[in-house]
Order: C-alpha cells, then structure tokens, then sequence
C-alpha cells in the first residue's frame, strides 16, 4: 500500500508549495517574507477553518444571493449577455474575503489589476516548468523571469496582507460581535498559549493559503459545471424540473434545500468528473518503498495523482467523455475522497481542508442560477458550438469566458418583469 507523508516535514507557504520530481521545490522561486510553518501551525490553521466555517458562511450567503439578484435580472430584463465567467470570479473573490478576512475588498485596494487577474497569474506562474529545475546551474540566471515574477506577486500578496492585518488589529480594539479567521489567528498569536511557534509570518501564511486555495476554485467549478447544463438543454431541463419540485417558485434556493436536490448532487458529480479543477491534485510524497501494479516507487518520491485520466478511464466509467449525470443513479461514489475513481478534492489527511464549504458554495450558487434564469447563448450560437478549451495552471479554467443571455423564471421574486 502507498502510504503517504502527512507530517512532521516543514513546509513553505511562499505561494504554492509543492515539489517535482527532482525534488526540489517550485516555491524555492519565491520569497515571501521567508513565509515557513511547521505542519503543526497548517493543521491548527485548519481548526480554525473547521470551528468558523458555519459562521463564515452564513456571512458570505447572502452576498451569493445578492449577486443573483443583481446582475442577471438587469441583463435579462434588456436581453443582453452576460459574462457569467466574469461575474462568478467577481462573486467568489467577494465571498472568499468575507469568509476569510470579514469584510468585501475592492479590486484596487489589493492591486490595480485587482484579485482575479493577480491570483490567475500566481497559479499559471507556479504550474510553469522552470528549466533551473531540470539544468540546475541555469537556475541563478532567472532565463524564463519567473523568480522576478513571482517576487513582484510576493510583494503585493505581502502588502496585502499587512493590511488586512492592521486593520485587525485596530478593530480588536473595540468590541466586535462577529469573529472571522483573522481575528482568531491573532488571538491565538498573541495569547502565546500555542504549543509551537506562532507569529504574525503564520498568520499571513494562512491567509495566503486560504486565499490562493478558495478564490479560484469555487468559480472555475461552477462555470464549468454550468457550461455542461448549457451545452446539454435536457439536462438543464431536468435540473430545473428538479428545483420547481423541491423549491417551487416562489421563492430562491436556501441552503436547507440542498441536501433534497438529488438530481443536483450528480449533476455536480459529473461536472467534478469531467473537468477536476486541479486535474493533478497537489503532490504528495512516499514516505516507504513500495510496489504498485510492479512500478517501484522509492522512499521520498513526489506523486502525482491524475485525477483527470481516472475521470476519463472507459474502464471505469462508459462513455467518458460524455456529459451523463445518470450514470450516478443508484451509485455510492462520492466526493469526500473514500472513492478513489472521484477525486476532485484528494483524500485521507491531505484533502482539501475546504471541502464541505467549497461544496456548499458550488450546490448554492449553480442552484441560483438555474432555478432563477432560463439561459440561451448569444448570437444564434448552437451549445455544441461553445469552445470547451481547458487554459494552463494549476487550476484548470476555461480557456474562453462563458457569455449567455439570461430570462426571468422567479419574477415576483426579484421584482422585475419581462414586459
């Protein structure tokens, strides 16, 4: 059995930390402020996520509603597209900050070129392959200009989060009545009762981690999800027979529904299985000699899990590269990592630490948008005519931006008329 290291190894929290098969870490190309944790600090991290997360979310809920309420209906109300993958970037950075830090930021109190542009640049920087990885005295040149890169990238996540700090801090000084991540970081900080070090370098490490793990996800997940129901009308169809069913249609989707939403649930599956957001997972490492279908796989050796080939493994699964939210019916698999031919969030103790808030997000907000809009696509475009292009980085976006033009089902609801 391949047993992998889950502690004890110090790790960086430069930008995004993971090691390739020379054994040598990507993230060495950063310095951020020499951001270095032990696992101990992560998995406290973790804890706090885990206390927080039904508060965080309950913050950040109605922003998702608000979102569906505002944008689509002026769009559907003058017939015009809508840049859906635009406005769920914008969305998920909205909701990530509340959830996070506890209060919305501007895009140009982080970075003129705001959250969506600088975090796609950190992921496609950190997935590129540096030729001072492979030919190691090539490495002090920069030939490629990634370590200048990511050094500018270190120095704006940096200022950033020096201020989301302060602000904390001044805040701590009057009595406030909602606690987020932050403030509980810094309580444990300055209480000094944590059994390992904790100083203010973990506190900003976390925040990067939180940040650069939640603010591309959730939103890469539902636009591609939401291109698949858009590509097939049937399934859309039976998506939204669903919701009328379950939710009716007088009102919008809550969270207490979502467990009811059989039909959604595979949906989401089936989204997760053809298009995993990080296709190769975050590597791991063996901690022993081992032999898996006779490969040996020595001590100390990086692995990579393909989660994108098993999605798409015919002898796991007929007709792969069809989008089929059937093939679910009656099927125990599932997400939470105890099925390894659906993987979109690892599993054991290295899964995604965000996963039942991640999940919740992408049930909530894909329920908005189908129950409350009928969707068509611009210009006379057939759904088979969307380009599916996956782009490079560690999270695996549509290459293209989704547009679609959105019309009224919940009228009374959001109040605006078709008329």
């Amino acid at each position: 059995m391949l047993k992998l290291d889950h502690q004890g190894e110090q790790v960086s929290h430069d930008i995004v930390h993971f090691k390739v098969g020379l054994n040598k870490d990507i993230s060495t190309r950063v310095t951020l402020h020499k951001f270095n944790t032990i696992d101990g600090i992560f998995h406290a991290a973790l804890e706090v996520e885990r206390e927080l997360k039904e508060n965080s979310f309950m913050a950040a809920q109605p922003e998702a509603t608000k979102a569906v309420q505002k944008h689509p209906p002026r769009a559907a109300s003058s017939g015009v597209e809508v840049d859906i993958s635009a406005k769920l970037a914008s969305l998920n950075a909205n909701m990530t900050c509340l959830m996070v830090f506890g209060k919305k930021y501007m895009d140009d109190e982080f970075d003129e070129r705001g959250f969506k542009d600088v975090i796609e640049e950190t992921v496609i920087l950190t997935a590129t392959p540096d030729m001072g990885e492979f030919i190691p005295f090539l490495d002090v040149f920069d030939l490629q200009g990634l370590t200048h890169r990511m050094k500018e990238l270190a120095k704006i996540f940096d200022d950033f989060l020096e201020k989301v700090i302060y602000e904390h801090v001044q805040d701590s000084k009057e009595d406030k009545q909602t606690k987020d991540i932050v403030d509980t970081m810094m309580n444990i900080m300055q209480s000094g009762e944590a059994e390992f070090e904790f100083d203010r370098r973990n506190v900003k490490a976390i925040m990067l981690d939180m940040l650069i793990a939640s603010m591309d996800t959730s939103a890469t997940t539902i636009d591609w999800i939401f291109t698949e129901l858009i590509r097939h009308p049937k399934v859309m169809k039976k998506l939204q027979n669903e919701l009328e069913q379950i939710v009716g249609l007088n009102r919008m989707v809550e969270e207490s529904d979502l467990e009811k939403l059989v039909y959604l649930d595979m949906v989401i599956k089936e989204g997760f299985r053809l298009h995993p957001i990080a296709p190769l997972l975050v590597p791991h490492e063996s901690i022993e000699d081992c032999t898996i279908d006779g490969f040996d796989i020595p001590k100390g050796s990086r692995i990579l899990v393909n989660t994108w080939a098993i999605g798409r493994d015919p002898e796991i699964w007929p007709e792969p590269e069809k989008f089929m939210p059937e093939r679910f019916v009656g099927s125990n698999i599932d997400l939470r990592g105890r099925d390894f031919q659906l993987l979109p969030f690892g599993s054991g103790r290295r899964s995604c630490p965000g996963l039942h808030l991640g999940l919740t997000i992408v049930r909530l907000v894909l329920a908005q948008l189908v129950h409350c809009f009928d969707w068509e696509l611009p210009n006379d475009m057939k759904p088979n005519d969307l380009d599916m292009t996956e782009k490079f980085g560690l999270v695996m976006a549509r290459a293209q931006h989704l547009r679609a033009i959105p019309t009224h089902r919940l009228e009374n609801i959001l109040g605006i008329s078709n008329e």
